[in-house]
């Protein structure tokens, strides 16, 4: 069981879970693992989101790896997919992003990416956490004509911008789109992606300030958005999280359409125009009971991996498959990314609307979504922990299951980014869905406080 790393990266409150401490310490350990393996000094790529921690978290980040030998180039703000994607680019060993995703602005996190553009395996974050917590193998600073050189890269985004704008042939001119960037890192990419494709954009909450990302917009809260692609009369509403590697859309109606949707209407048009390999999608176990039957139906296999798209992507790579995601709009296109994408997916997502003719509203109709709940109970690892082993969770959970019978599921897990547990539930009644998420929530919580 990771000790440091959950399902996205290293994460916390800036300045305590996660100090400038910790993240020297896990830099410095990095460079020790990559120098362990690389003749001259490997080269680290470090981006960041725009919250009022990233510039303190990537100075700490990079003195630990330039101590340990590594030189270091700094992207500043970028989304995490361009991270991924400048790795390969620029010939780096390994790269890193500040940004804690979707979570509010005192949280911050570190997500690693190896030479490849993918995630640390489960195997190198293991390794990385035996030297930060029981300095094991030890690390051992450079010697001084061998300290890593520190950089800035003043080209970044528009290498990674111009490697997204290659990923379609479709012009987007006539298309007016409303883009909300949560404040976040793609309030520096955006309009220069979309309006650069030929799209008229208006763009919502794209001035951060350190503290307002995620705030009241962006993929977690669409509200602001909804209202605005009805009153401007736009084709579309495009959603972004922090770091812009999810995405969520909003029809010309002012309907939301979640990350699931995108993946069946996408899925769909990838298999006519025979780039689904494999004909094969790959979800996650919270993925919509009805994307399962809309894969059925349109006679497309379906796999489930753990949540977190670095599962979803380590399934798509053991089959060589290219397309899946998950509902919160981490979508991974592997005939373009290592990771998800958020920017790359819209355009993916637009380009079929304008070649298509359609509007989003009648495309969505490709699946039925069923009633779904989700409640959060408040969990420390102790809490988890014993969500694990207790056995009177387990009757509960069982009993929960006998009640939905085949008509819906419950998935019960702990979440790797956020101190809950999360109870999703899915029937085709929307009472009974509400009704047993909601009791077998409470149920939970009364027993885990018996711990306390």
């Amino acid at each position: 069981m990771h000790r440091l790393f959950g399902t996205d990266g290293v994460r916390g409150i800036a300045n305590e879970a996660l100090s400038c401490e910790r993240a020297t310490q896990i830099g410095r350990a990095l460079g020790t693992v990559l120098s362990s393996r690389h003749k001259y000094r490997p080269k680290v790529l470090i981006g960041m989101d725009t919250r009022l921690s990233s510039p303190m978290l990537a100075s700490a980040i990079a003195a630990g790896l330039c101590s340990a030998g590594s030189d270091v180039i700094g992207l500043g703000v970028v989304p995490t997919p361009a991270v991924a994607y400048l790795v390969g680019k620029y010939q780096a060993k390994a790269g890193v992003m500040i940004s804690a995703s979707h979570n509010p602005f005192p949280y911050n996190g570190i997500k690693i990416f190896g030479d490849t553009g993918y995630k640390l395996s489960d195997e190198l974050e293991e390794l990385i956490e035996s030297i930060v917590l029981d300095n094991t193998p030890p690390c051992r600073p450079a010697e001084a004509d061998h300290i890593g050189h520190y950089e800035t890269k003043s080209n970044a985004l528009q290498d990674y911008l111009s490697h997204v704008k290659a990923t379609t042939n479709t012009s987007l001119s006539g298309m007016r789109l409303v883009i909300d960037c949560a404040n976040g890192a793609a309030s520096a990419t955006a309009r220069a992606l979309f309006e650069g494709l030929g799209a008229e954009c208006t763009l919502l909450s794209d001035a951060p300030d350190g503290k307002n990302i995620n705030d009241q917009c962006g993929s977690t809260n669409m509200k602001a958005l909804s209202a605005c692609v009805v009153k401007t009369g736009a084709a579309v509403g495009l959603a972004f999280d922090g770091d812009a590697d999810r995405f969520l859309a909003v029809d010309e109606k002012g309907n939301e359409v979640d990350g699931d949707f995108i993946m069946a209407i996408l899925a769909r048009h990838l298999k006519a125009s025979g780039r689904l390999k494999g004909n094969t999608v790959v979800g996650t176990v919270m993925t919509n009971y009805g994307f399962t039957k809309f894969c059925e139906r349109e006679d497309i296999r379906y796999i489930a991996a753990k949540v977190g798209d670095r599962y979803v992507l380590e399934m798509l790579n053991q089959e060589g498959y290219v397309f899946g995601g998950e509902q919160s709009g981490h979508i991974i296109f592997r005939e373009f990314a290592t990771t998800g994408d958020g920017q790359l997916t819209a355009v993916q997502l637009l380009s079929y609307m304008k070649e298509s003719g359609r509007p989003l509203s009648e495309l969505r109709r490709v699946m039925q979504k069923y009633p779904q709940c989700t409640v959060n109970v408040d969990a420390d690892p102790s809490d988890k922990i014993n969500f694990f082993t207790d056995e009177e969770i387990g009757r509960i959970l069982r009993d929960a299951e006998k009640e939905i019978g085949d008509s819906g599921r419950i998935v019960v897990r702990p979440s790797g980014t956020e101190p809950v547990i999360r109870v999703m539930v899915e029937s085709e009644s929307e009472e009974q869905t509400e009704r047993i998420a909601k009791s077998t929530a409470k149920a939970i919580e009364k027993r885990l406080a018996e711990y306390r």
